[in-house]
């Protein structure tokens, strides 16, 4: 049987990322204004000026987390590789002491060290990946997790404006947006449950819960004070 394994960890991530602020954060703020305005203009400007600061803040953080993990990646690597040039019996005893905990023999893990350290690309590699646990990063991962991440909270901030740019009042673009936007966070809480292997029923309730309460309490509060 064919093992199924998720290769595209960092893309799905960076979707919910994105999409997770892009459905929620638009959603909050378009509910809030559509308590205290009655047309639809003002809330289009806002909504569209929130999403563009919103793409650029997130796939800002997103390249900067994505360019310090390749740092600090390159940061160990190169420590690993010093390491192995000034300490060598250090190291060579390191790789055995991790076939050992692993459950090999004390002298076939003695027999395994020695053989990968006759390649230095090739021991520096399993003390990267066995003793720091760190995986080498994809090529331009910065570039890809800002664009990915800027992507999906454009796509998830539109969702909720959009219903105020085919509706002629701003409540009835409130009532749309409402339904839309609810039905969105649904399907995307069950696809993030789906992709992070949590129970379906209690992670789409709790993603669509979120996006529903901060609406509401941003309606209520432009409600208050108005």
């Amino acid at each position: 049987m064919k093992e199924l394994h998720n290769k595209n960890t960092n893309l799905v991530k960076d979707i919910i990322i994105g999409m997770s602020d892009g459905l929620t954060v638009p959603f909050a703020l378009t509910a809030g204004l559509s308590g205290v305005l009655n047309t639809n203009h003002l809330i289009i400007v806002s909504g569209l000026a929130e999403i563009t600061a919103g793409c650029i803040s997130m796939g800002l953080g997103g390249f900067l987390a994505g360019q310090s993990e390749v740092e600090h990646y390159d940061s160990e690597l190169k420590r690993e590789y010093q390491e192995v040039e000034t300490v060598p019996l250090v190291e060579l005893k390191e790789v055995e002491d991790i076939f050992t905990k692993l459950g090999v023999e004390a002298d076939l893990s003695k027999q395994v060290a020695l053989q990968v350290s006759r390649n230095k690309n090739h021991w520096v590699d399993l003390m990267m990946k066995l003793e720091l646990m760190m995986e080498k990063p994809e090529k331009n991962r910065a570039a890809i997790s800002a664009g990915t991440i800027a992507g999906a909270y454009l796509v998830g901030g539109f969702i909720p404006l959009f219903p105020y740019l085919i509706t002629k009042t701003s409540t009835s673009g409130f009532y749309v947006s409402c339904i839309v936007t609810v039905i969105a966070l649904v399907f995307f809480g069950y696809f993030k449950s789906k992709m992070t292997e949590r129970p379906l029923l209690k992670g789409t309730i709790k993603v669509a819960a979120t996006g529903i309460i901060a609406a509401a309490a941003a309606f209520l509060l432009a409600k208050a004070v108005s």
